[in-house]
Order: C-alpha cells, then sequence, then structure tokens
C-alpha cells in the first residue's frame, strides 16, 4: 500500500544517495585530468543535475534506480584503463561510505538515548525509519552499481581485470545491458515481489552492515 510518509522519509536519502554517487564520478574524472563532466555542470552536489526521472523512480517505488550516467572521456586521462575504472569504482565506494556512516548513526541511535531529546514518538519513528533507509538505499546502489552489467560501474570495473578473452565476452554482452538490467527491475512487479533478484542480491550485504557496523542482527 502507498505511504506518503514512507515516501517523504526517503526522498531525501535517495537524493543524497544518487547525487553524491555522480558527484564522486566528475570529481574523480576531473582530478584525473577529463574535465568533460565539470563544463557540463556535473561535478556538483546539486541534485537537478544528476537526477533521472525514471531511475528515481524506480529508486523511491522499488528495489533500485538509478541517475544520468556522467559524461566521461577516456583519452583525457594519462592511463585510460586504469583511470576510467578508478572513476566507474568512485560511485560505488561513495554509496558504500554513505552506508557506512548511516549505519554507524543508527547504531547510536539503537545503543543511547539520543532521541529522547525528542518528545514525539512518531518524529523519533520517522527519524529512525530515515537513518536505516539510508543502509538500505546506498548499500543496494553500491551493490547494483558493482554488477558487470553494461552501462553499470561494474561493467567498467570488471573488464578492466579481465584477460583479452574476458573483455571480448563481456563486450558482446554489452548490447543486452539495458535489457537486462530493465528485467530485474521489473521481475518484483510482474511477480508480486515473489522474485526479486536483486533483492536477494542486496540482502546479504545490507545484513552484513547492519550487523557489524550498526549492532542490529537480522534486521533486514
Amino acid at each position: 500500500m502507498f505511504n506518503i510518509t514512507d515516501l517523504m522519509t526517503r526522498i531525501p536519502i535517495v537524493l543524497l544517495a544518487l547525487t553524491v554517487h555522480e558527484f564522486s564520478h566528475a570529481y574523480v574524472a576531473y582530478r584525473l585530468g577529463d574535465p568533460t563532466a565539470q563544463r557540463m555542470g556535473r561535478c556538483t552536489l546539486n541534485p537537478l543535475a544528476h537526477l533521472d526521472l525514471f531511475g528515481t523512480l524506480c529508486i523511491m517505488f522499488g528495489p533500485i534506480g538509478w541517475a544520468k550516467p556522467v559524461p566521461v572521456n577516456p583519452f583525457n586521462f594519462r592511463h585510460p584503463g586504469r583511470d576510467n575504472m578508478l572513476v566507474s569504482i568512485a560511485g560505488p565506494i561513495s554509496n558504500l561510505l554513505q552506508a557506512m556512516a548511516f549505519a554507524l548513526l543508527l547504531r547510536g541511535i539503537l545503543h543511547s538515548n539520543i532521541l529522547d531529546v525528542i518528545p514525539d514518538a512518531r518524529s523519533q519513528w520517522n527519524i529512525f525509519r530515515m537513518v536505516y533507509i539510508g543502509v538500505l538505499v546506498n548499500c543496494g546502489l553500491a551493490v547494483f552499481n558493482m554488477l558487470p552489467i553494461f552501462p553499470l560501474d561494474g561493467f567498467h570495473v570488471t573488464r578492466y581485470f579481465l584477460g583479452p578473452e574476458g573483455k571480448r565476452t563481456l563486450d558482446d554482452l554489452a548490447p543486452y545491458g539495458m535489457y537486462i538490467i530493465l528485467g530485474l527491475v521489473a521481475l518484483p512487479f510482474l511477480t508480486g515481489n515473489s522474485i526479486s533478484p536483486l533483492l536477494w542480491l542486496i540482502r546479504h550485504p545490507v545484513n552484513l552492515v547492519l550487523t557489524h557496523v550498526a549492532g542490529c542482527p537480522g534486521a533486514f
């Protein structure tokens, strides 16, 4: 059932996660010698510069989503292969760091009286839920984006470490990448959440972070 309160709690977390992800790509590319994204106004923490309408709706109402890809010109890099890989992995790393930060904040909430300064129980719950969603969303984005499927970040990272034959295999599959991604996103909606490969992939990393960083085992 649609819940406006849950949606309003989720919006700032999603905006932050997607914006920092794309900014990280743009900033690392700029630092490595490619000013393409910076010249196009993408080296910014303004969410409006990064959001993709369909990708944002997917993460608001579904298991995962995406923002507009940051334009990168590898020919501007001193070491094109390595530097392109570093730019690609910067986004997922930013989400992993955000997930850790939210998990530590969640640990503080769970093991202290920090929320007691807020007298309203509903407000306490909303703050707790926002921090919890911060862990879920950022873990989800980190895992999703590291899948070796074009045009996700994991495609470029995986390709860098493969030999010539592995690179050719990955390149042959690249034209079907968006169909695979759309299929993964659509499956939960088409099956009433009975089949959700993305949720299955995300569940274990999320539980690791919740258990060992946030200190709330079995919470997801």
